[in-house]
């Protein structure tokens, strides 16, 4: 991949409708004040919502033309593919997209389910409407599936990017790699990751703090995401210009703020997922979660707080709205 992206990359998930549905213009003021920082890199997704948030931070910016953006989408045939790029170029106000991703790859079969979509991304990439092509994934399969399909696949394209789920906790990180690696959800991610580095992916990480989980232990986390040399890049959601400062400092100096830890790190990491009590136990947000942290019990939903990563998955799914991150 030839694009040139900051060390950190802002996630702007947290922003958006998933969770705190923020307004516009001041989610856009946030973004805006990680650009004057020197971040030059934005994580987003269809399904997140925050197209809104990055167009109006963008025309503000003298640089606006030279800020990367890497977006997702679960399209699984041509014509969803087509609509999530038209949507995706119309919500950005762009002529093309930097990275695209299928989201949520779970291994090399699941790509190969995906190829009337994926077809359709590596077209528009020799077209000029796409610069890079590649997934995003929760899974240690999906890693390696990425690579493997690079080894398979019989023409010319191409993935270049894997965006994964990885923490020193292991929070959110599904194994089960068919290759059998042995070790903790961590280490089987760390090899599974310098192995598609060495094969020529660029890697950029999300939930470095675990969604949240890993707030009391903030620069430890992101201190041991920071110093694997198979990483480009950490998606680190912001909603804050005290974060992103904060995060902005950590990343030059490896410290954090007295401010940031009395003013947020310290509240921050109470942060849950509240499901309301008129849940009908329908099951579309278990099957919605990508860390499996969510079963039906009791004719409810019930979460498993040890594997939750706060990434709002569910409450998009959930049409009685009982599901909020708070």
């Amino acid at each position: 991949m030839n694009l040139k992206v900051s060390r950190l990359c802002f996630g702007s998930l947290c922003m958006g409708p998933l969770q705190s549905d923020m307004p516009v213009e001041d989610g856009a003021r946030v973004i805006s004040c990680a650009l004057r920082r020197g971040v030059n890199f934005i994580d987003t997704a269809q399904i997140y919502g925050t197209y809104p948030y990055i167009k109006a931070a963008l025309a503000g910016s003298p640089d606006k033309d030279k800020i990367i953006i890497s977006t997702k989408t679960y399209a699984h045939t041509r014509k969803l593919a087509k609509d999530a790029l038209d949507g995706a170029l119309r919500g950005l106000g762009r002529d093309a997209v930097d990275i695209f991703l299928l989201h949520e790859q779970e291994s090399v079969h699941n790509i190969y389910g995906h190829i009337e979509a994926l077809e359709y991304l590596f077209e528009q990439k020799r077209a000029g409407a796409i610069k890079a092509v590649g997934i995003s994934t929760h899974h240690v399969a999906g890693v390696s599936g990425a690579v493997e399909f690079n080894r398979t696949y019989n023409r010319n394209d191409k993935l270049e990017v894997i965006h994964p789920i990885f923490n020193m906790a292991g929070l959110g990180i599904i194994t089960g790699d068919p290759e059998g690696r042995g070790g903790t959800k961590v280490s089987q991610m760390e090899d599974a990751l310098a192995e598609a580095q060495r094969s020529g992916f660029f890697i950029f990480t999300m939930k470095p703090l675990g969604g949240g989980n890993l707030f009391a232990s903030a620069g430890e986390a992101l201190g041991f995401v920071l110093d694997k040399p198979y990483i480009g890049s950490v998606a680190v959601g912001m909603k804050s210009e005290l974060e992103v400062l904060a995060n902005v400092n950590f990343f030059e100096t490896g410290r954090f703020t007295g401010e940031y830890y009395k003013n947020y790190l310290e509240g921050a990491g109470r942060k849950r997922l509240h499901i309301d009590g008129w849940c009908d136990g329908c099951g579309k947000c278990a099957a919605a979660c990508p860390a499996e942290a969510l079963e039906i019990s009791g004719g409810r939903a019930v979460c498993d707080a040890g594997k939750c990563v706060l990434c709002g998955y569910c409450s998009g799914r959930c049409g009685g709205f009982a599901i909020k991150i708070i």
